[in-house]
């Protein structure tokens, strides 16, 4: 069995490097005679193999020493709710809404305090990141929550939001890794792993430790949702999720291999090139984001045609192509190409588009 093009938005592609050293470790992990599947996570070995990954991460991401790093189960989802429960001491953020994810995010934090939505491109179908040169952002605001990359919609933060003096909160699922990072800039840091980095089901969230110094902000946080408690446990106070940390680790690992973060984000600027510089001059396809906010990870497109959309995904998963119909709350179609997406695979997904496109002109 060959293998697909995966353009799946996540659960993404991983690295087959990666892959098939998981498949050679699977029955013993380097002589203990068991799987990291089977292992405690008490044990020396696992121990290892979650300090190595933090060491890693940080080294990739230039993490200074006064952020943490936590490994925790669930999505970005349950973050939604954890951020405001850490850090909402006042009782009021102000959220940029650019998409579902921060719309959903802010929804969460309605539930434990007053959200102040200062900028929005909800009137352009999320297809733009607004001016966020000079918000209008209330003095009394424990932070500002941004989505810095639109899995659904195919936008990007290439600049920050000008927060003044507040701290800055940013989901970066969709784009962690693919792209050097200054994390001083940012007061959270966090994203689930299932994009860019490893299997779904772990987040990774890096937190200024003077945020949580004094524990979370609202009583009623969870036990497993109090970031310092998790910090202070080093993400192992209770089991954390193992096998995934595990893959991170061997994902951060290959990173490194492939030189960096700086190599990735090059590797990522040529695939992106590939596919916008054709949406650019096909009659058929077009992208649907501003040029100036376009994701080097999700690209949406469109024909213009619900039918002819409809063809496309069909013929194309025929064609070894997986996962290019687009959100179910936009339709069209959409390429995740993250770090792992070979540039073949988007070569010759352009050279399957532009087939599709004179057979059905």
């Amino acid at each position: 069995m060959s293998r697909v093009y995966n353009f799946s938005a996540g659960p993404a592609v991983l690295p087959e490097e990666v892959l098939k050293e998981c498949a050679e470790e699977m029955m013993d992990y380097k002589g203990c005679g068991m799987s990291v599947m089977e292992m405690s996570h008490r044990s020396k070995v696992y121990d290892e193999i979650i300090k190595e990954a933090e060491k890693d991460l940080r080294d990739l991401m230039n993490i200074p020493d006064n952020y943490k790093v936590i490994f925790v189960q669930g999505g970005a989802s349950l973050v939604f709710a954890g951020v405001p429960m850490n850090l909402m001491k006042k009782g009021k953020a102000a959220y940029i809404i650019t998409g579902q994810w921060a719309k959903k995010a802010a929804q969460e934090a309605e539930k434990y305090g007053e959200v102040v939505k200062v900028a929005s491109s909800a009137d352009k179908t999320f297809s733009y990141i607004p001016d966020c040169s000079d918000l209008d952002i209330p003095d009394d605001v424990d932070y500002v929550y941004i989505c810095e990359n639109n899995t659904i919609y195919g936008t990007k933060f290439w600049e920050l939001p000008n927060t003044k003096g507040h701290e800055l909160v940013a989901d970066v699922s969709s784009c962690f890794l693919s792209e050097p990072v200054d994390v001083s800039k940012y007061g959270v840091i966090y994203g689930g792993v299932q994009k860019n980095v490893g299997p779904s089901g772990v987040q990774i969230i890096i937190v200024r430790e003077d945020l949580i110094a004094d524990g979370p902000a609202l009583k009623c946080t969870p036990t497993m949702m109090d970031w310092k408690i998790q910090s202070d446990n080093e993400s192992l106070y209770n089991t954390p999720p193992c096998y995934g940390i595990y893959v991170c680790g061997k994902v951060f690992k290959w990173i490194k291999k492939m030189g960096g973060l700086e190599a990735m984000k090059k590797h990522n600027e040529q695939k992106a090139k590939i596919l916008y510089d054709f949406l650019d001059s096909s009659k058929m396809f077009k992208g649907t984001v501003e040029k100036k906010d376009r994701s080097l990870m999700n690209v949406p497109f469109i024909t213009g045609n619900e039918e002819l959309d409809k063809k496309f995904v069909a013929e194309s998963k025929a064609a070894g192509f997986e996962n290019l119909k687009g959100h179910r709350s936009v339709g069209g179609m959409r390429a995740s190409i993250y770090n792992a997406m070979p540039i073949e695979g988007v070569e010759k997904l352009v050279a399957f588009m532009k087939k599709f496109e004179e057979e059905n002109s």
